[in-house]
């Protein structure tokens, strides 16, 4: 079966008693171009990626080639704050900035599904699996379930910031992120489905204007934000708190939203924070 939208997604698990990453693993299988086992090899190497990005991340302090960024992981490291939100959301919001700055950088990242978005996923996958021992089989897992929602959106729309705003670079990120988590905290598909519906609905319209052009501001700082807006979608769904809209209409509307956005607003870096008066004098001093 072609699954296109979370509606058939949804009536598929529960036709078959499997969960999303297991239907997702039946997806790619009956495509013909690959088998479970490279499918979930190639996983694996990216969630390998995606640690080895952390862990260069955490420790470097080299700045971007602007010399804009490439600190701000270490000063939240270096914080002596108290910290209100509990030890797991503050290494998830080191471990997006960590991302995020390697990527500034040039290093290796995984796009996912972007390389401005790249810190979401792999903070929030990686950080809450080290806080509560969760096996390397079942990050994979998670992370093929969030690769399926990302699939599942970019069946709709194109997940650029050119073509729908910053709501479908770190937008979808966040809801790829919160199925990842919802589901390694035991939720069930309609409570994961439903955690993407929110961590949709409540980022629409978020405008993608890199000052400079550059991936760096709003951009690095974008992630730990939406990494943690993940949690929050996770956490409401778990509560059995619901979406009244349903995500395939969600996502309807970001496609819409994408439409109806200015150009101004979407990568071109001609509105919004892009043309503040202190945007401007930065691209000067560094172009």
């Amino acid at each position: 079966m072609n699954i296109t939208t979370f509606r058939q997604l949804y009536y598929t698990c529960k036709e078959k008693s499997k969960s999303i990453y297991e239907v997702a693993l039946d997806y790619e299988a009956s495509q013909g171009e690959y088998s479970e086992y490279q499918v979930r090899l190639q996983a694996k190497k990216s969630l390998d990626a995606m640690k080895e990005a952390i862990k260069t991340g955490l420790n470097c302090t080299e700045p971007s080639p602007s010399g804009m960024s490439g600190d701000d992981c270490d000063k939240l490291q270096k914080s002596k704050v108290n910290n209100i939100l509990g030890e797991t959301p503050r290494k998830i919001m080191k471990y997006a900035l960590a991302t995020s700055e390697q990527n500034l950088r040039m290093g290796t990242i995984v796009a996912c599904p972007t390389a401005g978005s790249c810190g979401i996923v792999p903070a929030v996958l990686i950080a809450y699996a080290e806080d509560n021992n969760i096996k390397e089989c079942d990050q994979i897992n998670a992370l093929i379930t969030a690769g399926e929602v990302g699939r599942l959106v970019a069946n709709k729309m194109a997940l650029a910031g050119a073509v729908g705003g910053c709501q479908a670079e770190c937008g979808v990120a966040s809801a790829m992120a919160t199925s990842a988590l919802t589901q390694m905290r035991g939720g069930t598909v309609k409570q994961i489905i439903n955690a993407v519906a929110l961590a949709l609905k409540n980022i629409l319209g978020l405008t993608c204007d890199p000052v400079c052009g550059l991936v760096e501001i709003p951009c690095v700082k974008r992630n730990p934000f939406l990494a943690i807006h993940a949690v929050t979608a996770s956490e409401l769904a778990m509560a059995d708190i619901i979406s009244k809209i349903p995500i395939d209409e969600v996502v309807d509307a970001m496609e819409q939203t994408g439409q109806l956005m200015s150009p101004l607003l979407k990568e071109s870096s001609q509105g919004g924070l892009a043309k503040t008066k202190t945007a401007i004098a930065l691209e000067k001093n560094i172009f």
